[in-house]
């Protein structure tokens, strides 16, 4: 008898293959501007990052790679993208609908065949969200790019097309060497970027909460109450934070009139949360806005979207916990709602193991490279949290120092579902229990 895989473990591996399949498709000499073999590593750590929806590369997408090797490059982000919001979802169904559903969807995800019922609906809401969203935002940015800068209708899509793509997706790419710096000054630009950075990075389970009970707060879930609120206080805070540290800063936010700052400290706010676009040069920052990215960073967007991170929901389950044991109550409550127990746990193991690696990846690239601690902070957190900013020093790491940041995005991307998912899906009441005892915390 076959053995059937685990659900989660099916999502890791077929990022597994995706990537693989992109590193061929990228060593192609169609892949390369120069007509050349892409060498392996190159190849390797642009598949990863493009399937992960990082952005993080160690060279220029836009004038090493062909127009062949860019859409490969955007075909494989579209596919992260897509894969991940779709297949996340799927496992938050099997894990809180009915038993009988459960197991359906256990079958259906081990066994590939997703075209029937819940399935197929998820799968579908999932790629009209998607394709809509970039389609539109593809429009303005094409339009804007052609009436404003006088790029030929083609190039002007192209350019709209990858963008609007990238931006959904969280991915970070652009085919411009300064990412979206000369669009510092564009808000007909940035905030299009944004509107798709946000509604990609949400999730699902939010966006189809929304569209369905959109005028109607009080019945929406806890889950969407939990994240919308945590992203906007996420948002406001980053706002802030680079708009005060900034400012002054003259080779950053100190050269722009004050809406300007405001655009791009918004901008920064809204791209730290995974997406990996920039609008100044990021290697110029003061060390007080690479604190604030590490924060931002490493939280993430929402579940079951294009974002990475440990999400925002973990993040706001702790907070809630955290405020309960202070106050002395027995359970943490939010919204009228109690929290499970199981839900502190899961968010818990997340955060540790997230943390954990982030100090591994940190340990391991001080030991092959020389640059700064900050810098090497910045780099693996923003690996980790597939965000792709960078303080300028990927392309100057050792081999061994970017094979270990391709292992930080695949973990941090494939990593966290897996094992949230793992949890829950493990999860059993045992037959007995023991004494309990309080040990010393503290």
């Amino acid at each position: 008898m076959r053995k059937i895989l685990h659900p989660a473990r099916a999502v890791a591996l077929s990022f597994l293959l995706a990537i693989v399949a992109g590193t061929i498709l990228l060593m192609l000499p169609a892949s390369r501007a120069d007509g050349l073999a892409a060498p392996w590593l190159t190849a390797f750590f642009t598949s990863v990052s493009a399937v992960c929806v990082t952005g993080l590369a160690t060279v220029d997408t836009g004038t090493y790679w062909s127009t062949f090797g860019q859409a490969v490059i955007m075909v494989l982000f579209q596919i992260g993208g897509f894969g991940m919001m779709t297949a996340a979802t799927l496992l938050g169904l099997m894990v809180n609908r009915s038993p009988r559903l459960r197991t359906r969807l256990v079958t259906q995800v081990e066994t590939h065949s997703l075209g029937l019922g819940d399935v197929a609906q998820v799968a579908r809401l999932v790629l009209v969200v998607t394709f809509t969203c970039e389609i539109l935002i593809a429009i303005v940015l094409t339009l804007r790019l052609h009436l404003a800068y006088g790029l030929n209708w083609g190039d002007a899509a192209w350019s709209g097309l990858f963008h609007a793509v990238s931006a959904f997706n969280n991915a970070g790419f652009s085919i411009h060497a300064d990412s979206l710096v000369r669009y510092a000054q564009d808000a007909l630009i940035l905030l299009p970027v944004m509107i798709a950075i946000l509604i990609g990075g949400i999730g699902f389970p939010v966006l189809q909460d929304l569209r369905l009970k959109f005028r109607d707060p009080r019945h929406w879930s806890l889950h969407t109450k939990l994240t919308l609120l945590g992203t906007g206080i996420l948002l406001v805070a980053g706002f802030v934070a680079v708009l005060a540290f900034e400012s002054a800063n003259p080779k950053t936010l100190g050269a722009m009139t004050m809406p300007e700052k405001i655009l791009n400290a918004a901008f920064a706010s809204v791209s730290a949360r995974t997406a990996g676009f920039n609008t100044v040069d990021f290697g110029a920052l003061t060390r007080d806005t690479w604190a604030a990215h590490y924060l931002l960073m490493f939280i993430g967007g929402g579940s079951a979207g294009t974002a990475g991170g440990v999400k925002v929901g973990t993040a706001v389950i702790l907070v809630m916990l955290v405020l309960a044991e202070i106050r002395g109550h027995t359970d943490s409550e939010a919204f009228g709602r109690r929290i499970g127990a199981s839900a502190h746990r899961q968010a818990i193991t997340v955060l540790v193991l997230g943390s954990a690696m982030i100090v591994l990846g940190t340990m391991i690239l001080l030991r092959v490279s020389d640059f700064p601690t900050d810098r090497i902070i910045f780099e693996v957190i923003s690996a980790f949290g597939t965000v792709g900013l960078s303080t300028g020093i990927t392309a100057d790491l050792p081999p061994a120092g970017q094979l270990t940041l391709t292992a930080l995005m695949y973990l941090g991307r494939v990593g966290t579902i897996t094992l949230a998912t793992s949890l829950v899906l493990a999860e059993r009441r045992m037959p007995y229990r023991y004494p309990e005892e309080h040990p010393i915390v503290g």
